[in-house]
Formats: C-alpha cells, sequence, structure tokens
C-alpha cells in the first residue's frame, strides 16, 4: 500500500490535467484554445484565476503573464519554454495517438511535462493475463522511473496503477508547471518564502543562503536580485505588478554566518484573500525561482 499510494496521486494528478474548462464564464476562442492546450501546465491557483477573469482583456493579460512568467530568459525575444512545450505537444501528439489526440494520453502527457526518457524499455507480458504489454520510461536526471501497461492488446498505454514509487514524480510534474526543468543548460532554481506582515505593512521574503551561489568581488560576495510580484484577488482580477531589484553584499565570514537573506518591501492591502505569485531572478542568470503563495489579510 505505502509503495501504491504515489502512484495513484500521479494518476489523480494526470486525470485532473485532462478536465476542461469548469467556469461559468463563456470564453472567447483564444481564450479557449489557450485553456485547452496550457492546462496542463496550469497550477490550481492559476486555474482559479483564470476562471473567474470576467471579460477577454483580462483574460489577454493572463496570457501573456503566464508565458512571462516562465520564460527562463526574459531578456532575449524568444521564450525557450513556451517554444519547448508546443514543441512537446506537437511530438506526443504524432507519437502517442491511441483514439485520442497523442498529447492528452498517459504517455503523451508524461513526456510534455519531463522530456524524452533516458532510458525506454518495453517488455511484452505473457505470464500476466491482465497486462499484454508494458513500457517503462527512466529519467536519469530526476532519478524517477515510470511504468504504462496496455491491459487490452491494442497498443494502448496507462499509468501502471500497481507500480511501485521510482523516485518522487509528484514533485517533478509541480516543478515541470512553473518551468523548473523544461531547458536544459538554464540557471539554477532556488527555494524561498513569502510572508505579509499586516503590522509593518510590508511583504517578506526569504530565501535560504545555502541555495545561492555568489560573485566575489574585493573579498566580498555579492548578488542582484530581481523580485516581479503578480497579485490577485483570489476570486477575481490581477489587482498589482511590479518589479523591485534588490543588491545583496556581504563579506563571506557574515554570509557562512547566515541562515536566510531577508528582503523587506513596503505595501499595504485591504482585508481578504489573495495569491501572491513570485518571480526572483538572482542575476547574472545565477539562479531563478517562482513560487505562488495564498494570503489571507
Amino acid at each position: 500500500m505505502r509503495c501504491l499510494i504515489p502512484t495513484l496521486i500521479i494518476i489523480a494528478i494526470v486525470i485532473l490535467m485532462s478536465c476542461g474548462f469548469s467556469g461559468k464564464i463563456a470564453l472567447d476562442p483564444t481564450s479557449k484554445d489557450f485553456y485547452e492546450t496550457a492546462r496542463l501546465i496550469m497550477t490550481k491557483q492559476e486555474k482559479n484565476i483564470f476562471n473567474y477573469l470576467p471579460d477577454k482583456e483580462s483574460r489577454e493579460e493572463f496570457i501573456r503573464d503566464f508565458w512571462a512568467k516562465r520564460d527562463p530568459s526574459p531578456d532575449t525575444e524568444e521564450n525557450e519554454f513556451k517554444e519547448e512545450y508546443f514543441r512537446r505537444i506537437e511530438y506526443a501528439s504524432l507519437r502517442f495517438r491511441e483514439g485520442i489526440p497523442g498529447w492528452k494520453t498517459d504517455r503523451g502527457r508524461i513526456y510534455i511535462y519531463l522530456g524524452p526518457p533516458d532510458k525506454v524499455e518495453q517488455r511484452p507480458f505473457v505470464n500476466y493475463p491482465d497486462i499484454k504489454g508494458l513500457i517503462f520510461w527512466g529519467y536519469y536526471k530526476y532519478r524517477l522511473g515510470i511504468e504504462f501497461v496496455d491491459r487490452v492488446g491494442d497498443g494502448s498505454y496507462s499509468l501502471n496503477q500497481h507500480m511501485s514509487a521510482y523516485g518522487n514524480v509528484v514533485q517533478v510534474i509541480e516543478r515541470a508547471k512553473f518551468g523548473q526543468i523544461f531547458a536544459e543548460g538554464q540557471s539554477k532554481f532556488v527555494n524561498f518564502d513569502l510572508r505579509f506582515s499586516r503590522e509593518k505593512k510590508e511583504i517578506v521574503v526569504s530565501i535560504p543562503v545555502d541555495s545561492l551561489e555568489f560573485m566575489e568581488e574585493h573579498g566580498s560576495l555579492k548578488a542582484e536580485f530581481e523580485f516581479e510580484f503578480f497579485i490577485y484577488k483570489k476570486k477575481g482580477l490581477r489587482i498589482d505588478m511590479f518589479t523591485k531589484i534588490e543588491s545583496f553584499e556581504r563579506p563571506e565570514d557574515e554570509i557562512l554566518e547566515l541562515e536566510d537573506i531577508i528582503f523587506t518591501f513596503p505595501y499595504d492591502l485591504k482585508p481578504g484573500k489573495y495569491y501572491f505569485d513570485v518571480v526572483i531572478r538572482v542575476k547574472p542568470d545565477i539562479a531563478r525561482a517562482r513560487k505562488i503563495f495564498e494570503i489571507k489579510i
């Protein structure tokens, strides 16, 4: 049972990703096309926001933000994440067709999330009457493996509900939604936390020191941080978006004594429930991170 539970979670995630638009607002054709293809990598919070946007203009703004937040190199004209995402959809659509579009099959979705596997094994099963074939995908860089089984013999493969857990597939899929594993050679991803201080009326961001790399200059370690804040009402429009640049410099011995680097940003909000969608880039292209926080004030 311990090994089965993670697999059931994976299957539940894949099924949920296939669900269509659940909002009550009729979508214009552009918004409908976007949701149809992008919902695979939309977070729960992003779906909640999108489902409540009242008009075409607000959805167009959301779509621009959606791709920009995932762009690993915003200073270039290309959005490498977006290009790779649609390349994977095109490949999956051709390669994994099983009576439905290939990118909607289990193999297609996993391919879109994780890319081509490092190892593929196809095993015919003659000793198991309920399994006609099995395909194993191994991903060395993520330290995980995934099994797909054909239970009918028609070449349709679904995630094996009874496989043992090979690595943390759920965590890797969640990282893929934020664009953290799509491109090779991109900057390192770091963790961080955020809270809102009602008393001081400020946003507080903490970044673990051990997750960062610094530039050395004149005996000190330094880094420059770019913060992008997207603030949404929990059931409504984006109410604000702003960027802040912060420099950090300390002697090495002082940094070694720190657990976290703390940044504060004066900000005032009325009582309510909000989403804080935050993108952090450590320049020059050293690291990046993105997380969404649910804040109640």
